[in-house]
């Protein structure tokens, strides 16, 4: 009589496994809410470059900065920023401020500011990461 041999898995080898694949899935999913985050600061610095290049076209055809013909776009395409400008005849600072889910989720970089010399900053608990 040939004894024949159990092939399978233990409770405890399942239950590690089971653990194991839940500590990746949460390490995964927190890595990804900080990358979409992040990725929609992308839709802040589109702003400021669109208004940038708005305001140079502006200086080149007025002369100016400020001139009452020359607009900026107050909102970010995907409306996750708002935009506000202070200029004068010959500068400007550009500023986006986070508005929304981006405002709650994004603390690392409320806002992001650009001037007319080309200054690239930003405000939040690690300010270096927003450019």
């Amino acid at each position: 009589m040939m004894k024949r041999s159990q092939v399978g898995f233990t409770l405890i080898e399942l239950m590690i496994v089971v653990g194991i694949v839940g500590i990746l899935a949460t390490i995964a999913f927190a890595n990804y809410g900080d990358n979409v985050t992040s990725a929609k600061r992308t839709d802040g610095r589109t702003a400021l470059l669109n208004n940038l290049t708005r305001l140079e076209k502006c200086k080149a055809t007025y002369g100016a900065y400020n001139n009452p013909a020359c607009t900026i776009t107050a909102n970010s395409p995907d409306n996750y920023y708002t935009v506000a400008v202070v200029s004068d005849a010959t500068s400007f600072t550009l500023t986006a401020t986070a508005v929304g889910s981006q405002a709650t989720n994004d603390t690392d970089c409320t806002a992001l500011t650009l001037t007319h010399t080309g200054v690239q900053s930003g405000t939040g608990a690690d300010s270096a990461e927003c450019w």
